[in-house]
């Protein structure tokens, strides 16, 4: 089995920064693409950023600019810088990971427990 355990979450004033991390552990031959969503209280989960093996990067456009997605393949781990923190990025945050298991043809989705991200005016 795979597990992903965040962390990193916390209470900041607007303006401020966080970091998450991420680390992804067990039965892992390697992983391809990482990634963080978030989801706010009524709303869906939304994607906010994804590095790829290869360090091609994505980001919703909400975000660009302030936050900023990164990994260490050695430490199967992804971060998510997240600075100029606004309310509207309160929500809790989730990372996930496009894993290929040991003795296993096709990859898996595996996600975290979330991470509550909360940003005070």
């Amino acid at each position: 089995q795979v597990q992903l355990v965040e962390s990193g979450g916390g209470l900041v004033q607007a303006g401020g920064s966080l970091r998450l991390s991420c680390a992804a552990s067990g039965s892992i031959f390697s992983i391809n693409a990482m990634g963080w969503h978030r989801q706010a209280p009524g709303k869906q989960r939304e994607l906010v950023a994804v590095i790829t093996s290869g360090g091609s990067l994505i980001y919703a456009d909400s975000v660009k600019g302030r936050f900023t997605i990164s990994r260490d393949n050695a430490k199967n781990t992804v971060y998510l810088q997240m600075n100029s923190l606004k309310p509207e990025d309160t929500a809790v945050y989730y990372c996930n990971a496009e894993v290929l298991r040991v003795g296993v043809v096709v990859t898996d989705d595996y996600w975290g427990q979330g991470s509550q991200v909360t940003v005070s005016s």
